[in-house]
């Protein structure tokens, strides 16, 4: 039995001990996050319960239990909080939660007898349960319960025993999880998130008998379950008024849990969990609209970190047998039925409106961004997505595909795709492949479609790749600026281009060259028949002969971009195209008014 963990003739739990627990413990759950993924149903079949975890005990590793510490109360409040500010998911909200419970009544205490630990754990769980608006038995909390519960009278100066009697009874408590919710007896798994809360457990208990930190056991995989579990996860199980599993976190002093919680009721969200102190909070909700949330939210604290998941792609990932799953960002516009039915992921890139940051195209929509450009006396900012959201997209995709293709916005113009190629070589660079699309807006798109398509048939990474290499020179995008106040505003193009442009009534247009950027290749003069004008000039440089895929884009023009849609079709052999939206990597620059056109031969 470790000796540095347990003391006598009076045991004590110290600092450094109880951190190298907590290490062991969180290493065996971030190795059992595949295994975790498979079996989850509850509250959605969203797959996705191990990397939530997994993503929350990883910020605690690279924070709190990365630094050496000498009290254990100091170590509990620090891992607390980084727990809850890097919280993922409903579980990882719930544990999350527990932390800082157990850090609360621990207080700052350098070293806790069995009784205090005792007691720390029990208000941990009482804690838990609380931050759920709708307390479920049969998952975590369950776990929690009877874990605390079985601690209450530490016994003798065995700590070791002590510890497996609450592990001893957790695994009770998770077997007890199908008769508790009917969704897991049908599905023949137990509780994901309570089993990911035994992992820990586990490894905690393995330290105690080894002092082996490192030496983390994987438990053999249990085939029934997973086979069980290759059944569940149909679309029509996701709840499709509660579509977004968003998350924010929120900064402030005094923060008011009971009103938040009463907020998020008269919103109609699903799955509450609000986890956390008076000064920091992780909100987690399973809402329609996450803009309505982000605005909620932010009338009570300052709002960081926001995220919001696709559930109903997540169910589709998960239910899906396909071998390499397709992933881009908000800078690709592409129909939204296309991206549902091919089963398209995006990774949001930021907007800001001064103070506040946005989602986009997920917590700011695109018809609500060009509403704020026309009112807001800020000029919005764009930004590329960090790493991190790369991270927990690619880790979520690859525990349900043996690869990973992720298609986009061209290097030239944007560090994104600089972020996913970080992510990608912190997580499993042999799985994921990087494409740069040299390309933006429908660009960007249509290269992203042809790579679903391409996957759903069954062809593998490599394919995908090679055919990507083959449409990027000959898809082509130009973009029509119909009003260059922003880009003047902005510092885009210089001040004295406005009264020029004005004074000779031109209209600048701009190519994506092959170099990846956006280059002004001309002008039309007047204003009269701009869209039909604008269609014809890309129709003779297109040149006639083959059939094309043709994606138009508008920036809050909608009219103007139908008729465009319909002089390109007038003009050349359109097999398919699409009239969409263009979001705020071009709408930031071009502004309101703008239009976008990008062709593809028909593979």
């Amino acid at each position: 039995m470790n000796a540095a963990f347990l003391e006598s003739p009076r045991p004590l739990i110290r600092g450094p001990a109880l951190r190298r627990a907590l290490i062991a413990g969180a290493r065996r759950v971030i190795a059992q996050r595949e295994q975790l993924n498979k079996i989850n149903v509850f509250p959605v079949p969203d797959g996705d319960t191990g990397s939530n975890l997994a993503f929350t005990l990883g910020g605690v590793l690279a924070g709190a239990l990365s630094r050496r510490t000498q009290g254990a109360g100091d170590l509990l409040r620090r891992v607390g909080e980084d727990a809850v500010d890097g919280a993922r998911g409903n579980s990882g909200a719930i544990l999350a939660q527990f932390l800082t419970g157990v850090a609360e009544a621990a207080g700052s205490a350098r070293a806790l007898e069995p009784e205090a630990l005792a007691r720390a754990i029990r208000a941990g769980a009482a804690s838990a349960r609380q931050a759920l608006s709708e307390p479920r038995e049969g998952t975590i909390i369950s776990v929690i319960a009877a874990f605390a519960e079985a601690l209450e009278h530490p016994g003798g100066g065995d700590l070791g025993e002590w510890f497996r009697r609450g592990l001893e009874h957790s695994r009770r408590a998770l077997a007890n999880t199908p008769n508790q919710l009917p969704v897991l007896a049908k599905a023949g798994v137990v509780d994901a998130g309570a089993q990911g809360f035994v992992d820990l457990l586990e490894g905690i208990d393995e330290f105690i008998a080894s002092g082996a930190v490192d030496a983390i056991g994987v438990a053999d995989e249990q085939p029934a379950d997973l086979e069980a579990a290759e059944g569940h996860g149909e679309l029509g199980d996701a709840d499709p008024e509660h579509r977004w599993c968003s998350e924010c976190l929120l900064v402030g002093e005094g923060l008011d849990r009971a009103g938040l919680r009463a907020a998020m009721g008269e919103l109609g969200s699903s799955c509450v969990v609000i986890a956390g102190s008076h000064t920091r909070l992780r909100l987690h909700a399973h809402v329609a609209n996450p803009s309505a949330m982000f605005e909620v939210a932010a009338r009570f604290g300052r709002v960081e970190g926001a995220k919001a998941d696709d559930m109903h792609a997540q169910a589709r990932t998960a239910a899906g047998a396909i071998a390499v799953a397709v992933i881009t960002d908000s800078a690709a516009d592409l129909p939204e039925a296309e991206m549902q039915r091919l089963n398209i992921h995006m990774v949001p890139a930021r907007v800001n409106f001064g103070d506040q940051d946005y989602l986009d195209k997920v917590g700011l929509s695109t018809a609500e961004f060009y509403r704020k450009l026309r009112t807001e006396l800020v000029l919005p900012r764009t930004s590329q997505p960090p790493p991190g959201d790369f991270r927990r997209q690619f880790e979520f995709l690859l525990s349900h595909h043996r690869e990973m293709v992720y298609v986009g916005l061209s290097r030239a113009i944007s560090g994104t795709l600089q972020s996913a190629e970080t992510a990608a070589q912190r997580g499993h660079p042999d799985r994921t492949h990087v494409f740069d699309t040299g390309n933006a807006s429908g660009g960007e798109g249509l290269l992203v479609m042809r790579a679903a398509e391409m996957a759903q048939a069954g062809a593998d990474a490599a394919t995908i790749l090679a055919e990507l290499a083959r449409l990027k020179p000959l898809t082509l995008t130009w973009a029509l600026a119909r009003d260059v106040r922003h880009a003047v505003r902005g510092g885009r193009i210089p001040a004295w281009a406005k009264p020029l442009v004005d004074w000779l009534g031109l209209t600048p247009m701009a190519k994506v060259k092959p170099s990846g950027r956006l280059g002004v290749v001309g002008g039309l003069f007047g204003a009269a028949n701009q869209p039909e004008r604008f269609g014809r000039y890309v129709a003779r440089r297109v040149g006639r002969g083959q059939r094309l895929r043709v994606i138009v884009g508008h920036c809050d023009a909608a009219a103007d971009g139908e008729r465009l849609l319909a002089t390109l079709r007038a003009e050349l052999d359109v097999a398919e195209g699409w009239l969409v939206e263009t979001g705020s990597a071009i709408g930031a620059h071009a502004g309101p008014g703008a239009l976008v056109v990008s062709v593809q031969p028909l593979a």
